[in-house]
């Protein structure tokens, strides 16, 4: 990966800068899973994630109008609904619709294979067979995921639920698709206001699905908890706010390469803190499926960047050279 580039006399960030944002994005975005978990708890679990999310597009795109970024045009707020029915109604809601069924750190390691989704997608949108390494975490991923869902022989421990596995699953592969969607010239060219966009579109379609699926008519303010209240509060400036900006900051001052590590850090946060703080299982199949999948994302997000980086120098198709603000959101 090339060195990112910095503006001309621009003063290289501190160390302690650094550090603190790559803290941000490891944990705060590790923790989303958990906040869910506590959020639908006692709150319409898709009308309130879709709140929260139009609340923090609202403030994005405010902050992208006053640093001068364009109004997105009517085929631009278009792009932006088809990238967040993928990324927010698909992929979010599934997650959202998985935690009744699994602790959030299996779930957040299910995600985790996400990368897998955008090598799959991208290998056969190029008609290019995936060199081999990529092939082996493609693998490993796999077979990561047969050990959470396979008997209850394997590695001892529970077998987490089917069903809401292949829901996450079918959810990253519309994260993958939403966020290849989303490159090229279908989303303002300013990733601020991009970012803002796809979440008012993705937001709004996902409170709409809370709302026609009856949450609000069941929903019951005076059996609201305070931690349920708390956790979507924090999921709203820790995880929407502050880790997006953290993120966009890095990409800013490092590689890309180093970025990309909180996908395989992510999870692991995730399972800590689901143990630590809601005595979720840490079995011999959860220690199992971790390292697997992470052994596999890291091979692909590793061999993945360079062969990505290959086809760009060959000259690859224009339209997905540059990519959009949506692929940096998160859960």
């Amino acid at each position: 990966m090339s060195e990112p580039r910095r503006s001309r006399g621009a003063a290289r960030p501190s160390t302690f800068a650094v550090v603190a944002a790559f803290a941000a994005v490891y944990v705060l975005w590790g923790s989303t899973y958990l906040g869910i978990r506590f959020s639908i708890e006692t709150l319409p679990p898709f009308f309130t994630q879709g709140v929260r999310f139009v609340l923090a597009g609202l403030l994005i795109y405010a902050w992208a109008r006053a640093r001068g970024a364009a109004a997105p045009s009517r085929r631009e707020w278009g792009g932006a609904a088809i990238t967040g029915l993928l990324l927010f109604v698909c992929g979010t809601g599934g997650v959202v619709w998985a935690e009744h069924f699994l602790p959030s750190g299996v779930t957040a390691l299910v995600v985790a294979t996400e990368p897998l989704s955008f090598v799959l997608i991208d290998a056969m949108r190029r008609r290019r067979r995936p060199q081999g390494y990529v092939l082996a975490g493609l693998a490993l991923g796999s077979a990561g995921l047969l050990v959470l869902v396979g008997p209850g022989t394997i590695f001892g421990g529970e077998r987490f639920h089917l069903g809401a596995c292949l829901v996450l699953v079918a959810g990253t592969f519309a994260w993958a698709g939403g966020s290849l969607f989303s490159r090229g010239s279908r989303l303002p060219a300013s990733p601020m206001m991009a970012t803002a966009a796809t979440l008012l579109w993705g937001g709004a379609l996902l409170a709409a699905l809370g709302a026609a699926s009856g949450e609000l008519a069941r929903f019951d303010p005076a059996a609201a908890s305070a931690r349920s209240v708390v956790a979507t509060v924090y999921l709203f400036i820790f995880g929407s706010i502050v880790g997006f900006t953290a993120y966009l900051w890095l990409l800013r001052v490092t590689t890309a390469s180093r970025v990309a590590t909180y996908a395989y850090v992510n999870p692991i946060v995730a399972v800590f803190l689901g143990w630590a703080l809601a005595d979720e299982p840490l079995t011999p199949r959860v220690f199992a499926a971790a390292a697997i999948i992470v052994g596999a994302v890291a091979l692909i997000i590793r061999h993945g960047g360079e062969e990505e980086e290959e086809i760009a120098s060959a000259g690859g198709d224009d339209d997905f050279g540059c990519a959009k603000a949506p692929e940096t959101l998160h859960a």
